[in-house]
């Protein structure tokens, strides 16, 4: 058969174009998994971030950096007022709710059932390392290691054989590795590394020995602790802890999931001496920015080990800050919540409408700002979109995956969420309206009282419910129930709706 130019030159072409094609998805095969790593820190306001409260009182120049170089969410949240059923929701992309409601107690059980699927698992089956290091307050089994003839009262030290591994932690729902102290205020007060104690408990907690707090109260719980325990300590370890857990990796060909639960700026108001002084905002704010402080050591570990241009990095926290906030309001002009209502617990946005940057080189557009609405539940979904895997089966079954908006298209990741703290109050967010299903969302009591006559909240009457509309009305000031009953009525179908899927 004879081929003319033409058709040769077409045949060519041809070839080269499959050559290229086949080489094209054969790179895109080849190319590695993007490392993900997760800061998450604890009981910290909207508006304690600078980037987005002008009037913060709180220097925050890393995570400022952070949301330059990211995208930054507007309307980011948790799945709780509390920390326990927030990080519950995190690794595993469901409401907390459709569990439980409060937080895991001093040497509680875990919060996991054996057959859920959390996010780590998801990773590891693709052939991550899986690190936690910092918080847990996700529960152990810890009579996995309670003496059969203990004879002590209560949680004493002599009650446990501690050379034994505790069963049912974080190594047993998906992490490779572990390090950190539990609970900052919990006991045992010691490390534990993996599923074993760093050293054994020889004493029962005592805060005699401890450097005074200038802000807040210990809230310790009281159970064993080894003698010399320092709690202005566990900050500055863990941060040690991940900034050697990143250069670890910097040889290892294979990916890596890193969840740093920070102890901070939850109380005990602890910020380490060379940090005093640094904000106008009193010890917490000083807390906070030792906070910023750690989230720089550990993004500054993933530049000089290379890794930063192939690392999704998300900061988030589990909720809004606890209520010294309204003392620290009055006192120093710092407002935690700004521009919401409500702190920690409750059910108002300052409860959970918490910072919300996420940063992924090449693919996230630096500098950028998005008003989607988002939840903390929806990051094992975006996660598993982004490494090209499918959620197992009845795994993350509330999680949506945002991924289309952190690469610019025009879409948004959810419609409608569902928000609660204790079982018997939840609000119902559908675009810009949201709805308080009960008389109040408010869970912190009288504290609040005072400070919301001083700050223009009229009191309001007595409705069973509350309904507003956040793109006018974002502090939550002017009750809208009565005068949209059918939006009410609506919400409360969709909420039902929602609460009672299978």
């Amino acid at each position: 058969m004879n081929i003319t130019y033409y058709q040769l030159k077409q045949l060519s072409l041809y070839f080269i174009v499959s050559i290229l094609s086949i080489s094209a998805l054969q790179a895109e095969k080849e190319k590695p998994l993007p490392n993900v790593l997760i800061l998450y820190a604890d009981d910290m306001g909207y508006g304690d971030l600078g980037v987005q409260n002008p009037e913060s009182k709180i220097p925050t120049p890393h995570l400022d950096q952070l949301a330059k170089e990211g995208m930054r969410f507007t309307d980011g949240h948790s799945s709780s007022g509390i920390c326990t059923p927030s990080r519950y929701a995190l690794l595993t992309g469901r409401y907390h709710w459709r569990e439980f409601h409060g937080i895991v107690k001093a040497f509680g059980e875990s919060v996991f059932t054996p057959e859920l699927v959390t996010l780590p698992e998801m990773l590891q089956s693709q052939g991550y390392a899986t690190a936690c290091i910092g918080k847990w307050h996700l529960g152990w089994d810890w009579n996995s290691i309670r003496k059969s003839n203990a004879t002590n009262k209560g949680l004493h030290f002599a009650n446990y054989d501690w050379s034994k591994p505790i069963a049912d932690g974080p190594l047993a729902h998906g992490f490779d590795y572990y390090f950190g102290d539990n609970v900052i205020n919990f006991p045992p007060y010691v490390w534990i590394e993996n599923d074993k104690v760093v050293d054994v408990p020889d004493t029962q907690m005592s805060t005699k020995n401890w450097k005074p707090l200038k802000e807040g109260g210990w809230e310790c719980r009281p159970g064993p602790m080894i003698t010399g325990w320092d709690p202005y300590e566990v900050l500055p370890e863990i941060t040690r802890k991940a900034v050697s857990y990143i250069e670890g990796r910097k040889e290892q060909d294979q990916p890596f999931f890193l969840y740093f639960s920070f102890p901070s700026p939850h109380a005990p108001i602890v910020p380490a001496e060379e940090f005093e002084g640094k904000s106008d905002a009193g010890p917490y704010g000083d807390f906070v920015y030792q906070t910023d402080w750690s989230c720089g050591q550990i993004l500054q570990a993933l530049e000089d080990n290379g890794l930063a241009d192939n690392t999704i990095v998300i900061f988030t926290a589990d909720n809004g800050a606890e209520h010294f906030a309204y003392p620290r309001a009055k006192k120093y002009g710092h407002w935690s919540s700004k521009p919401f209502r409500g702190l920690k617990r409750d059910i108002y946005e300052g409860g959970h409408h918490v910072p919300f940057l996420v940063k992924w080189p090449a693919q996230v557009e630096a500098n950028s700002v998005s008003d989607a609405l988002v939840s903390q539940i929806d990051i094992m979904g975006t996660i598993a979109a982004a490494v090209g895997i499918e959620v197992p089966e009845k795994a993350a079954f509330d999680s949506y995956n945002f991924l289309p908006v952190l690469t610019g298209e025009k879409v948004k990741a959810r419609e409608s969420m569902v928000h609660n703290t204790f079982e018997e109050a939840y609000a119902m967010r559908q675009g810009d309206w949201v709805l308080i299903n009960a008389t109040t969302g408010n869970h912190n009591g009288g504290r609040a009282k005072q400070f919301e006559v001083d700050n223009g909240y009229t009191k309001q009457a007595n409705t069973p419910v509350q309904l507003y509309n956040l793109a006018k009305d974002p502090a939550q000031k002017v009750n809208l129930a009565e005068i949209h009953p059918e939006k009410v009525e609506e919400l409360q179908s969709l909420l039902a709706q929602i609460r009672f899927q299978l």
